[in-house]
């Protein structure tokens, strides 16, 4: 089976992904459980002193999702924000990039541009990936809650609109994160005839209950990310104002425990 069959079915059921930044960490959630592994913009960008928001060269971008596939033998999905393109034929060609590179799937977001646009991203990635004899996994991130663009009902059937356009256009999931009430998740669900991402955010259900209304994966997106960073300027800020080295114990993983890991 390969690996994109492999991640087309693990939605099958309930797929939890946390979301990577480097090679390092791809091998940690590995070693930690995952099924699959997911990278993350936000953490990429962080991870080489960027700005999330396709302010990181798209080449270093790619390059971290070559050595995120090679650290690994999980199927990989990149997220490449807005394709790094104003337009479908660019963003095809971006898709390309990341399937060459090992990925097997993108997430890729219509942000506060035109629905449309995304859309015609969609069309034109899945055509590219055919004409190359080749499949991807093409996960439609819906930011009408996430932006703030609309709120409660009618933001919920603008979201609903847009994956049904993104689903007509050639998409194989919907993301719509910042949705975390069950009777919104169950009416996303029970309209979106595509499986339905959401992201961990404050307020919502745990997996057992998510699996429940319908939904099919669920990812970290920059969270862990988010936590690993506050911790390391935390211990930075201890470190520095004492000299402590006590600051530096108590980790769970040693020096051999994490060597391990990292050895192929």
């Amino acid at each position: 089976m390969s690996k994109y069959e492999t991640f087309a079915r693990l939605h099958d059921d309930f797929l939890i992904l946390p979301n990577a930044w480097d090679a390092g960490s791809a091998r940690l959630m590995q070693h930690a459980g995952a099924k699959a592994i997911a990278t993350s913009s936000a953490a990429v960008a962080w991870t080489h002193g960027y700005a999330d928001g396709e302010a990181m060269p798209p080449a270093l971008a790619l390059q971290t999702v070559r050595a995120i596939v090679d650290a690994t033998d999980l199927p990989v999905s990149a997220d490449i924000e807005a394709g790094y393109a104003a337009d479908a034929n660019a963003a095809a060609a971006r898709a390309l990039e990341v399937l060459d590179a090992g990925a097997v799937g993108i997430n890729i977001e219509d942000g506060t541009g035109a629905p449309d646009l995304l859309a015609a991203k969609i069309e034109a990635i899945q055509n590219a990936a055919r004409s190359k004899g080749t499949q991807i996994w093409i996960n439609a991130r819906v930011d009408v809650f996430l932006k703030g663009i609309m709120k409660g009902e009618e933001g919920l059937k603008e979201s609903i609109r847009r994956g049904q356009l993104y689903a007509s256009a050639g998409a194989n999931s919907i993301f719509v994160p910042a949705v975390v009430d069950a009777a919104s998740l169950k009416e996303l669900t029970g309209n979106i005839r595509l499986p339905l991402n959401v992201l961990a955010w404050g307020g919502l259900p745990d997996a057992a209950t998510l699996k429940s209304l319908g939904v099919k994966r669920l990812s970290a997106g920059s969270g862990i990310a988010l936590r690993t960073n506050d911790l390391a300027h935390s211990l930075a800020q201890a470190f520095l104002a004492d000299g402590k080295s006590e600051h530096m114990a108590g980790a769970t993983l040693t020096n051999p425990a994490l060597n391990g890991i990292m050895r192929k």
